[in-house]
């Protein structure tokens, strides 16, 4: 009974969706039961940073499957401690240990000038800009064995509890995860504070290589702060989109490289265009400055300079975690294709 349910649940939530997320037709055959698996992750870095944490959150828990047709993965879920809450995670990522997080390196230019090979932007690539960021895109922060920094990006996006973040599926979170909207490096408070990551949802069947690789997606839910509110309620949020087709115009992608790779360590944007990766349900697009780090970033349409929000059709991820290997690998940039899978992975993620 209960499995009935949740199924009509995850129907009206949708349903109540549609008009606005363009999401109903998605579940013409979903069903979310209770008979679900955890799984590991062996996580490749691709645009994730190097030392980014391996394997996933502190515990892992038996989450519901998604089973439509019959081959819809199922769905990992892993949480935090209940004593992981917002307070806490501000207490513990301090301003200086954020700062000494990676040591800064010197090195000329960055992004706004220079490949990942040292050498000039190709002229017909665009080049990602830094910025000062957006408050609805931010970066993950984790602490697993010794790895300490900012190593992915994740966004909001708009959800019934105003409490939830899309990222790449590879990069799951690991113990005292933290998301922090429009990081800003150094400073002593962060303009829109420092967030308790509290459970994430992925499908076990996630990688970055081969079909698994079309699955690298995952939301991830946060803790109100000390005054109860919730993170979109001061970020605002990105409206999950299907993705309407492989051939885009006018994206606008925004994410963090790390400071390894980006010694200014800020956020970079870029607006381009799409069209499919050969051989895979995944779209990929071209501009320089893209480089590790940045695993998560949103894909962003109809993109509103007033709100700085707009529809994610897609985030940094998919093979080889998001973009070729090679001298030019922050140049190209892949993303899976937004379809029946992610709202599924939405719909148990917003049922808490």
């Amino acid at each position: 009974m209960r499995r009935h349910g949740r199924k009509h649940r995850g129907k009206a939530v949708a349903a109540a969706l549609g008009a606005g997320l363009g999401l109903a037709a998605w579940l013409t055959t979903a069903t979310v039961s209770q008979a679900g698996t955890t799984g590991s992750d062996n996580r490749p870095q691709g645009h994730a940073a190097p030392g980014a944490p391996e394997g996933g959150a502190p515990s892992a828990s038996p989450g519901p499957s998604a089973t439509g047709d019959g081959h819809t993965p199922r769905i990992t879920i892993t949480s935090a401690a209940a004593s992981w809450t917002t307070e806490a995670a501000a207490d513990f990522w301090t301003p200086a240990k954020m700062a000494a997080a990676f040591p800064r390196r010197t090195a000329p230019g960055g992004p706004e000038a220079m490949t990942s090979s040292g050498t000039p932007a190709a002229a017909s690539v665009p080049t990602a800009r830094h910025i000062d960021g957006i408050p609805s895109v931010g970066v993950l922060f984790s602490v697993d064995k010794d790895a300490r920094a900012h190593y992915c990006t994740a966004s909001v996006v708009t959800s019934p509890r105003r409490n939830l973040l899309l990222t790449a599926g590879h990069c799951n979170p690991g113990t005292h995860a933290a998301f922090v909207p429009k990081y800003r490096s150094g400073a002593t408070i962060q303009p829109y504070g420092v967030w308790a990551i509290t459970k994430s949802f992925t499908y076990p069947g996630h990688g970055t290589t081969g079909d698994a690789s079309d699955l690298d997606f995952a939301f991830a839910t946060v803790a109100p702060d000390g005054r109860g509110r919730s993170v979109e309620s001061l970020t605002g949020g990105n409206t999950l989109t299907p993705t309407p087709g492989y051939t885009n115009d006018n994206v606008t992608v925004i994410g963090y490289p790390s400071v390894r790779n980006d010694p200014q360590d800020r956020a970079v944007r870029c607006e381009t265009g799409t069209r499919r990766l050969d051989g895979y349900r995944q779209l990929r697009m071209e501009c320089n400055g893209f480089h590790g780090g940045t695993s998560g970033s949103p894909w962003l349409t109809h993109f509103d300079e007033r709100t700085k929000t707009g529809r994610v059709i897609g985030n940094i991820g998919g093979l080889n975690g998001g973009g070729p290997s090679g001298p030019h690998a922050d140049r190209t940039s892949y993303s899976p294709y937004y379809g029946a899978n992610i709202l599924m992975l939405y719909l148990r993620a917003i049922s808490g």
